[in-house]
């Protein structure tokens, strides 16, 4: 991706760039990173794209995509990632795109040994980087693919260049400066390692708003296995399960969610409605109190079903 200035303010601009690549300081890496990674990993596989000015973006995508399997290319991804009227394409339709494509989009931690997990892991990453100033920035997006420890240097697919190798000074800066934002793409049923609980949980939110709960079933019951005490993901997963038929799994599952989180409105309504379709009367009851004890949107269905129960 490439943005010109006037030739004015080129000059200044080249100064102060120089000034600030004379000043930057590696990252500092935990000790457990240069522990547990291999010293070199370079993904191979991914495929290569020169980008296009304007056309980061997508170019981006297409490789990231490509690797997971799926059919497309940048041309067809232009019309759907690329904002003309900004000269680009903005994270929202990055990763709205992702899951257009049935993939799932999971923000990563921003750090640098979060990014280098994730390498050693085999997932390439897709990174935005500010290659000016703030006050004169040039958005930029690459597929990180590898790493060299001993040289303490990144390699990317990047522009023009199928492998791009930055030292990981120059790299954090510039990845700093969109406060270090990435994302790696898995299949639908996957959790990439190193993912957090809450990203994971944005993630496959984004994903069932798109795509509804029995298609995020797969996916929910990985999180589920990967974050068993998590409240909100068993009481997500009770939802899918629900939609996908399964009403006795539903129920355990909202029953685990109560269990952790005794305050979730939410999940003591679903517990409640669900034993009422099972001719549970008295055990629904106790659920819908609970919901109706609780403020939020829950408390008013809590009470309508409360009464309906009671009048009957």
């Amino acid at each position: 991706m490439t943005y010109l200035f006037s030739n004015a303010r080129f000059a200044g601009v080249f100064i102060m760039l120089l000034l600030l690549s004379g000043c930057a300081r590696n990252p500092v890496l935990l000790q457990s990173t240069y522990q547990a990674l291999p010293p070199h990993t370079e993904i191979t596989s991914v495929p290569f794209y020169a980008q296009t000015e304007f056309q980061c973006g997508p170019a981006t995508l297409a490789m990231v995509l490509n690797h997971q399997g799926v059919d497309t290319d940048v041309e067809e991804l232009i019309p759907q990632v690329f904002l003309p009227g900004r000269d680009g394409s903005v994270q929202p339709e990055m990763l709205a795109t992702v899951r257009r494509h049935e993939q799932l989009a999971f923000p990563i931690r921003g750090t640098m040994d979060a990014l280098l997990n994730h390498l050693a892991a085999g997932d390439p990453v897709v990174v935005m980087q500010n290659l000016s100033l703030p006050i004169y920035p040039m958005w930029h997006y690459a597929v990180a693919i590898g790493y060299d420890l001993p040289s303490e240097t990144l390699i990317l697919r990047s522009g023009e260049i199928e492998r791009h190798t930055m030292s990981f000074s120059r790299f954090d800066a510039t990845w700093a400066r969109t406060e270090r934002w990435g994302f790696v793409v898995a299949e639908p049923g996957t959790l990439p390692t190193g993912i957090t609980a809450r990203n994971a949980l944005e993630a496959l939110s984004a994903y069932e708003e798109a795509h509804g709960p029995r298609a995020t079933l797969s996916s929910w019951q990985a999180f589920a296995k990967r974050h068993p005490t998590n409240a909100m993901g068993q009481f997500a997963l009770g939802n899918a399960l629900y939609a996908d038929q399964q009403p006795d799994n539903a129920r355990k599952a909202f029953e685990r969610a109560t269990e952790l989180d005794e305050k979730m409105g939410a999940a003591w309504l679903n517990l409640g409605l669900l034993l009422l379709q099972n001719d549970a009367p008295d055990a629904a009851r106790e659920a819908l109190t609970q919901a109706a004890a609780l403020e939020g949107s829950w408390q008013e269905k809590a009470r309508l079903a409360l009464n309906s129960l009671n009048n009957d």
